[in-house]
């Protein structure tokens, strides 16, 4: 067994300590040994309490909290490889500010439930359809072109988000919180509304890590070595914008982690995407299930927004390796 098999391994621990941790702590401690007893018996095992907490309060808020931060974070590894960029993260092509429109154009309109998300999955999807249309060009969409369509999006797109917040002030705090990122009053539902779509969008990916290994090669290269580029591209943008599109629609936007993640990981895995797309997978949902673990302990009974945490996490991250030259 190699060491990238073995550093596997220690980040699936990682991950496995991460989600105990963040079953049994909170403002209401549980004993694991009750935890595991509630999980085990039910309901009507003897800890009803305990099951509340464990089974239906923190069970799907802390699954949800990993299966977003695995697909920010393989969203980040693909984005990065395609657009040959370090700093290319999970909302470079305007995924970020489509959900930001859709969700706050349902709650203006008095929307709730699991109208918000399906909004703002939605508009994301939108966004990115409309940026590729914009930027092909004789059949074939080149990623510079991708990029700056996406960034004019983003630009217009966060003018008429902020239009609606103007206009909707009654909606404010709720689309405040929301475009801040996190997963409190997040249920099973939400949980199997974005999971499908998370675990497609990865395994798209996935299927093709031989290809994004070549497509780090110039086009050309990839070209010669047997690799349909527009093809490959269009597969792996459309599973990383699947995965980001149906995170941002339940947690909001949650920024960094796909820009993070991946470089931390890469250290440890080297650039083979075979190993680097599990490593990077394991590594986010650990981050974010620590991540909202922080949110909800750190000034209790106030619950930090989710995306506040990674922000002072990555922000620093981000501005040391602009100034090292990451491009």
């Amino acid at each position: 067994m190699g060491h990238r098999h073995l550093a596997l391994g220690a980040l699936g621990v990682c991950l496995g300590l991460s989600l105990g941790a963040g079953i049994v702590l909170g403002s209401v401690r549980v004993p694991f040994g009750t935890a595991v007893w509630a999980l085990l018996r039910g309901p009507e095992g003897g800890a009803p309490e305990a099951y509340a907490i464990v089974v239906e309060l923190r069970g799907p808020r802390v699954l949800l909290a990993a299966a977003v931060g695995a697909a920010l974070a393989s969203s980040g590894v693909t984005y990065q490889a395609l657009f040959h960029n370090d700093l290319a993260d999970p909302y470079v092509i305007g995924v970020s500010a489509g959900a930001a429109l859709g969700a706050v154009a349902a709650l203006s309109v008095g929307a709730g439930g699991l109208s918000v998300p399906v909004a703002a999955f939605a508009c994301a999807l939108a966004t990115v359809t409309v940026a590729f249309r914009i930027a092909r060009r004789g059949g074939g969409v080149r990623m510079e072109d991708l990029l700056l369509a996406g960034l004019a999006l983003s630009a217009l797109l966060t003018a008429a988000t902020s239009l609606l917040l103007v206009l909707s002030s009654g909606t404010l705090e709720q689309a405040l919180n929301w475009l801040l990122g996190g997963f409190g009053g997040r249920g099973w539902i939400h949980v199997a509304h974005a999971l499908p779509y998370l675990v497609v969008g990865y395994a798209l990916v996935q299927a093709r890590w031989r290809e994004l290994n070549l497509l780090l090669l110039s086009e050309d290269e990839a070209w010669s070595l047997g690799v349909d580029v527009v093809r490959a591209r269009r597969w792996l943008v459309g599973g990383a914008t699947l995965m980001s599109a149906a995170a941002a629609s339940v947690a909001g936007l949650i920024g960094f982690v796909g820009l993070v993640v991946p470089h931390l990981v890469r250290r440890l895995l080297g650039p083979d995407h075979r190993f680097l797309l599990p490593g990077s997978a394991l590594a986010g949902a650990a981050l974010l299930v620590d991540a909202d673990l922080l949110a909800r302990t750190a000034a209790p009974p106030v619950e930090i927004p989710v995306g506040v945490v990674t922000a002072f996490l990555g922000v620093p991250f981000f501005l040391w390796l602009l100034r090292r030259g990451g491009t």
